[in-house]
């Protein structure tokens, strides 16, 4: 089954992600813990990851990398309220598949809903990690 791992050290922010990807149907894994990311994506349990920007200390530039590392095939959503231009160059390099805002009301969920929807079907369709229209 596909999964889907919610790594975002704000709780709040992972609850609330936590509630809506899993009302909409998706094996939903939350953790606060960089530890349980690695072993999640080493077990190849999660196949799309919601990455927050600063995550177990670490920023998303120093963890991207080795995500990556571990799993080359791992779609990786950066979600963030405010990305510095070079972190987000940085991000794109190291391939993530998209940023998205982080939803703060219930009317900014759409962007991160359909980020996710076309993670999985990117996956489903053998294209990991890649964003739309790159092969």
């Amino acid at each position: 089954m596909s999964g889907l791992l919610i790594a975002d050290g704000d709780m709040d922010s992972r609850i609330h992600m936590a509630q809506l990807f899993i009302g909409a149907g998706y094996n939903v894994t939350v953790t606060n813990s960089a530890a349980n990311v690695l072993y999640d994506i080493l077990k190849r349990t999660a196949q799309v990851i919601l990455l927050s920007s600063e995550f177990d200390e670490l920023s998303a530039a120093e963890f991207i990398p080795l995500l990556k590392k571990c799993n080359r095939d791992l779609t990786i959503i950066l979600v963030a309220d405010e990305v510095s231009l070079p972190l987000m160059r940085k991000a794109r390099r190291e391939g993530i598949f998209y940023h998205a805002l982080r939803p703060v009301h219930p009317g900014d969920s759409d962007e991160i809903r359909q980020a996710v929807a076309c993670a999985f079907e990117n996956v489903a369709h053998g294209q990991h990690g890649k964003p739309p229209g790159r092969n």
